[in-house]
C-alpha cells in the first residue's frame, strides 16, 4: 500500500499576505466602475478644490476674476436678449425703440428697422456664447458692436446722456473679459484648447 503524507502548513514559516497602502489602493481601483468613471471623479475633485483637472494646479485669482466678469456680462446680455426676443418681440423692439424714436433724425428708416430687429438676437446669441465661454472673440465682437451702436443712438437723441447706469458698466466688464482672455481657465474655449494641446 502506498502511503500519502499530507504536508501541513507551518504557521511560523508561511508567508502571510502583506496589507499596505499599495494593496488597499489596488483593491479600491478594482472596486471602481469600469471605464473612466474614476477619472471623472478625480476631475470633479480637482474642480471642487479650485484646481485644474488636467494639471492639478490651483486656479489663479485672475482665472476667477475672468470667470466672474464673463459670467456677469453674459447673463446681462443673454437675459436682455431673451426678454426682447420672446417677451417684447424683436419687431416691436425695433418699432418702439428705433423706428419711432429716431424718425426725425437723418438715419434712414431701413437702417432703424435692421438695427432694431437684429440687436435682440445679437444680445441673445452672443450673451449665451459669453456665458458658456465658447467663441468668446465672436461674442465680444458682437456685444462690443451693440454697445457702440447704443452709445451712438443715445448721444444722437440726447448729447448729454448719462451712461453710468447702462453702457459704462457693461463696457468695463467687456474690457475685463478681453484683458483676462488668456487667464479664463474656466471657459469652454480654454478647456478645448488644453484638450487639443500636445502633451
Amino acid at each position: 500500500a502506498t502511503c500519502v503524507h499530507a504536508t501541513l502548513p507551518n504557521p511560523k514559516t508561511e508567508e502571510k499576505p502583506k496589507i499596505g497602502p499599495a494593496n488597499l489602493s489596488g483593491s479600491k481601483r478594482d472596486a471602481r466602475a469600469p471605464g473612466r468613471v474614476a477619472d471623472r471623479a478625480d476631475a470633479g475633485y480637482f474642480l471642487f478644490m479650485n484646481r485644474e483637472s488636467d494639471t492639478g494646479e490651483a486656479l489663479a485669482p485672475r482665472s476667477w476674476a475672468a470667470f466672474t466678469a464673463r459670467t456677469i456680462l453674459g447673463l446681462i446680455f443673454f437675459m436682455a436678449g431673451f426678454w426682447k426676443v420672446f417677451e417684447l418681440g424683436a419687431v416691436q423692439h425695433a418699432r418702439g425703440l428705433f423706428v419711432e424714436a429716431y424718425a426725425d433724425t437723418f438715419l434712414p428708416t431701413w437702417s432703424l428697422w435692421a438695427a432694431g430687429v437684429a440687436i435682440p438676437f445679437i444680445e441673445l446669441v452672443c450673451g449665451a456664447l459669453m456665458l458658456a465661454g465658447w467663441r468668446r472673440r465672436i461674442a465680444a465682437l458682437g456685444l462690443g458692436g451693440v454697445l457702440i451702436l447704443v452709445t451712438f443712438g443715445h448721444l444722437l437723441a440726447e448729447p448729454l446722456y448719462v451712461f453710468s447706469a447702462h453702457v459704462i458698466p457693461r463696457t468695463l466688464l467687456l474690457v475685463i473679459v478681453l484683458l483676462l482672455y488668456e487667464d479664463d481657465r474656466l471657459s469652454l474655449d480654454g478647456w478645448l484648447a488644453r484638450g487639443a494641446a500636445p502633451r
